[in-house]
Parts: C-alpha cells; sequence; structure tokens
C-alpha cells in the first residue's frame, strides 16, 4: 500500500532513502534548509556520485510521487517521518546529535498524532528511548538504521540484507508500519529494542574497521616472514566463518561512517565502564598505518625510509576513501597525499570522482595518464578498477623512474613489470620491513 513518506535531510542517507521509498511506490516529499540544493534536486540534478540515484531521482520527480521543499509544514499531513540528520563526530568523539534534537523538538507541533517517527541517522545508544519519552505516544518512535555503502546505496537500500526495527513494547504496532514500507523489497525484517538496533548499527561498522586494522597489521607481518598477504587473505576468507570481505590491505579506513562510527562506540563503552581496548588498537593501528604507507613510499622513492621528499614529484591514483564514490571525509588516501605535501612532495592525483581538493596541495587532473609526467614514484591509493587497465607501458614512458607503490594491491604485478614498473605493494615483499 502506497504510503505518504516525510524525510527530513536530504543528504547521502536521505535522498537515497527519499529517491527508493518513491521506487517502491510511496509518496515522499523530502525537506532539507538547504534551498539551493532544494532547488536543483527539483530541477533532477543531483550531485551525490551513486550509482542510480540520478535516474530513480528524476523517475520520482517525474511521476510526481518525489518533491523537494525547505517548508517543514509541507510534512503536516505525512504518516512517516524519516530523521536523517548528521550526527558527526563531536570534539571528545561522542556523536553530535544537536541537529536531530533541534529537529525533534519541532515536531509535536508539526506532525500529525500516529505518525510515525523514525530514526535512520545513526545515533548514540539509547536515542530511541528518550526520543520516546520526549515525543509521546502520539508519536510512537522506531529505530530503523541503515546499512549502506557508498557506491552501492541505491541497491543496498532496495536489496537489503535485513531490515533491522527497534521499537519499545508499546510501540510494535509502528514498527509493523514501517516494516510494510519495505514490503516489494522481500527483504528479512528483524523486530528488536531501540537500544539492539542502534548498538547493531555501531557494532557492525566498529567490526568492519576491526577487520580491517587486523589485515594492515597481518600485512606487516607478511612483510617480516616473506609471506603474501594476498594468499594469506585468501585461505583466512575460505573459512566460512570469516568470509572474504575487508581482508584486503590499504592504506586504512576512512569515509563518513566508520571513524565517527568507531569513535562513538568507544565512547559509549567508556560511558557504560566497560574497557572496549581491542576497539581503542584498532583505531590506534588504522592512525599508524597512513604512516606505514608514506614511509613504504619513501623507501621505494629513496631508498630508506625517512628519505627526503623535497622537490620529489609523485603522481597519485585515487583520492576518495573508496572507488565508487568522489567522498573525500576522512579519506585515508587523501590523508596519505596530505602527509606527502607537507613533507615537500610535488603531488599531481587522478581520482574519477574528484574533481578537486581543498586545500590545494594536490593537483587534479582529468586523464589518470598526466599523473605519471616526471614523477618519481607512482602510487595507487583508491582501489578503482579502472586503474588496473591504464596503458602502463604509457605510463612507463612518461615517469621519470617506473616505480609504483600499490597501496590497495590492486594491479597485477606481473603487467605492470612488464611495462617496466617496479612493483611495491602491501604484504608483498618478502624480507622488507615497513619500520
Amino acid at each position: 500500500m502506497a504510503e505518504r513518506v516525510g524525510v527530513i535531510g536530504a543528504g547521502y542517507v536521505g535522498l537515497t532513502s527519499a529517491a527508493c521509498f518513491t521506487h517502491l511506490g510511496h509518496q515522499v516529499v523530502c525537506v532539507d534548509n538547504d534551498l539551493s540544493k532544494v532547488d536543483e534536486l527539483n530541477r533532477g540534478e543531483v550531485t551525490i556520485a551513486e550509482p542510480g540515484l540520478t535516474e530513480l531521482v528524476r523517475d520520482g520527480l517525474g511521476c510526481g510521487r518525489l518533491r523537494f521543499t525547505g517548508a517543514p509544514e509541507e510534512l503536516s499531513d505525512v504518516d512517516f517521518i524519516l530523521l536523517c540528520l548528521p550526527t558527526p563526530k563531536g570534539e571528545n568523539g561522542d556523536a553530535d546529535v544537536r541537529m536531530l534534537d533541534e529537529v525533534v523538538a519541532t515536531l509535536p507541533g508539526l506532525l500529525t498524532p500516529g505518525c510515525v517517527v523514525v530514526t535512520k541517522s545513526t545515533v548514540p545508544v539509547g536515542t530511541g528511548t528518550r526520543l520516546t519519552e520526549s515525543l509521546g505516544p502520539d508519536l510512537p518512535v522506531v529505530s530503523n538504521p541503515e546499512f549502506l555503502r557508498e557506491g552501492h546505496a541505491v541497491e543496498d537500500f532496495l536489496k537489503p540484507d535485513r531490515v533491522v526495527l527497534g521499537s519499545i513494547p508499546g510501540n510494535r504496532a509502528a514498527a509493523e508500519r514501517v516494516a510494510a514500507l519495505y514490503g516489494e523489497t522481500n527483504a528479512p525484517v528483524w523486530f528488536t529494542d531501540p537500544a539492539s538496533a542502534e548498538l547493531a548499527k555501531y557494532a557492525s561498522n566498529a567490526f568492519l574497521a576491526l577487520k580491517v586494522s587486523y589485515v594492515n597489521v597481518l600485512a606487516e607481518l607478511c612483510e617480516h616472514y616473506g609471506a603474501d598477504i594476498r594468499d594469506v587473505g585468501r585461505l583466512m576468507g575460505l573459512d566460512s566463518r570469516i568470509g572474504p570481505a575487508f581482508l584486503v590491505p590499504g592504506p586504512g579506513w576512512g569515509g563518513s561512517c566508520l571513524p565517527k562510527d568507531t569513535a562513538a562506540l568507544l565512547r559509549t563503552a567508556e560511558h557504560a565502564g566497560v574497557d572496549f581496548g581491542i576497539l581503542r588498537d584498532a583505531m590506534k593501528a588504522n592512525a599508524r598505518q597512513r604512516a606505514a604507507v608514506v614511509r613504504k613510499i619513501r623507501r621505494a622513492i629513496t631508498g630508506v625510509s625517512d628519505g627526503s621528499l623535497s622537490g620529489i614529484r609523485i603522481g597519485l591514483l585515487g583520492l576518495a576513501f573508496k572507488a565508487g564514490t568522489g567522498d573525500l571525509r576522512d579519506s585515508p588516501a587523501l590523508a596519505v597525499a596530505r602527509e606527502l605535501a607537507r613533507s615537500g612532495a610535488v603531488l599531481t592525483a587522478y581520482d574519477p570522482g574528484v574533481e578537486a581538493v581543498e586545500p590545494d596541495t594536490v593537483q587534479v587532473v582529468d586523464d589518470p595518464h598526466l599523473v605519471a609526467k616526471d614523477a618519481a614514484a607512482l602510487v595507487v591509493l583508491t582501489e578503482w578498477p579502472e586503474f588496473r587497465e591504464l596503458d602502463w607501458d604509457r605510463l612507463a614512458a612518461a615517469t621519470e623512474r617506473a616505480v609504483v607503490v600499490d597501496a590497495r594491491n590492486l594491479l597485477d604485478p606481473a603487467t605492470v613489470g612488464e611495462a617496466g614498473f617496479v612493483h611495491t605493494g602491501l604484504g608483498t615483499d618478502p624480507n622488507r620491513r615497513t619500520g
């Protein structure tokens, strides 16, 4: 059955939710306080680089089931309101929920009694219960955390692994109404309490971060003993209890979710008096990994891990935190680039999803082959698949020295080797120390 759905916040989660619920047959109005963004979206202009999202937005506008507005009063007749507001990391590591709370305070005078308030923002554990108490029985609250991967958000929304709904016992009927919104996806639905739903979101992201930090440390160990992390990761992934995902080393984890969610979960544990040392260590390992990649680049160019990079030209392939997106938030690739720039290196970079970076310490070009011009080394920092298909002979001819540091273990060493490159990966160089 088609429902009237309101969405507050036209960011990554809000826009994806609005477009996808429209695609599922619902009538959706999305509110955002950025009026220029509202105008762009009503013209079908989507700046978020997400496969399929622009098409869904334009389809929704075309059929009349989706509209964008800067006027919250247009939410007065909706049956559901989705809170898709930023909850960034605060100064002490806690999630900053001030924007969420400001919006929630306006809801009793805005919404019709019986409207279900759905929290899709990633919020501190206990938020659902707190909002239930503040909004009262007229506006039942349901926690519905999102599990969207950037670059696959539309796919994940329309074909989810699970739909998680958290509510207090008295609001179970409201949770079942939210479940019906997803009916066309045929996804498994899990009903639980608000705290469990909220903690599941943090726990999932933190576990992925743990897995990445684990394999990055393991890659360093491989280099000490002459093992190959590619084989070690594959052999681990064959175990059904472990699985192959997130077992490839890189410059660290980043993006809009993992850094803030791990910090928030650690703070949640501290508030409860729980020593979550394993998570704290994973965060420290992630910070060290970026420095380890810089040392590896220094060694590949100068022969020593503390060699000077002043005035040395380096070409970078990738700046976004992951392939399939132009998102630079907490990007480990960008963190490595900035450290190289601070060391005096002259940087030229190409990323299919990035046109420029601020501050302008890196020259971003629109042709991947331009990064090689007079470069002492090329560095792969984001795992864009198309980097494998570059003309490596042409790249080698343009470099000052045909050296490539593959910080994602993305390339085929034989292919780039045939082009004349000396290839260095992570966890693949026998008897080479990273420290």
